[in-house]
């Protein structure tokens, strides 16, 4: 898969919801339910982080559930990208990007969202084709205006801004002319999942759903 193939097929999936629910799943019961409620809700494009044990046996689980595109987030090295598809997922995210990583992803034929933070960065993966990218840390790196500021001379590349996004502050991001979509954790609290509140969560993914894009 070229880079180029890879952002329009990274580019398809963000359109699909203007928020991107960003998961840490630490009970792999969780998977199943937790899926069903955001889709439902609207949001059918879900990051799954490689942050805990069963990080990859959710992907397998959720892969399960009709109407999804379950990806894998915070891929750092090739092994990654390799357990990530092994596991079904059909995109994915990391937090910056390296020479190998992409090549693994690009090997793979995974779509990936690599992410960025400073305009070298940005400049760096659009030269290799990646017109579609992951503005991460969000917040800490300039928030709202700093990525407003990047797509003044830099206004091929479209973001996914990922990392302190919530309520607050998801509008200001998603009214900018290159935010295609938002990552975010606050559409599946913790402390939700842990009660097995699925119907809270669907509304919560729906009210994300409704989100100007």
């Amino acid at each position: 898969m070229t880079p180029q193939d890879a952002s329009q097929q990274a580019a398809e999936i963000c359109r699909r919801a203007p928020v991107i629910p960003v998961l840490v799943i630490d009970d792999l019961a969780h998977a199943r339910p937790l899926a069903e409620a955001l889709i439902a809700g609207g949001l059918p494009a879900l990051e799954v982080t490689l942050r805990t044990p069963v990080a990859l046996a959710a992907i397998a689980e959720m892969a399960k559930v009709p109407g999804g595109i379950v990806g894998a987030g915070t891929l750092l090295s090739p092994a990654d990208v390799t357990a990530a598809k092994a596991a079904g997922a059909v995109f994915g995210v990391s937090p910056g990007a390296t020479e190998r990583l992409l090549d693994a992803c690009e090997d793979a034929d995974l779509p990936l969202l690599p992410g960025a933070a400073t305009a070298s960065e940005v400049m760096a993966l659009y030269e290799r084709g990646y017109s579609v990218q992951k503005f991460f840390p969000a917040e800490v790196a300039g928030g709202a205006k700093a990525l407003k500021a990047l797509g003044a001379p830099i206004p091929q590349v479209r973001f996914c801004p990922t990392g302190g996004v919530g309520p607050a502050n998801v509008r200001a991001y998603l009214a900018l002319e290159n935010v295609i979509c938002v990552g975010g954790s606050w559409v599946a609290p913790k402390e939700m999942m842990l009660k097995g509140d699925w119907a809270g969560i669907a509304a919560l993914a729906r009210e994300a759903a409704r989100l100007p894009a």
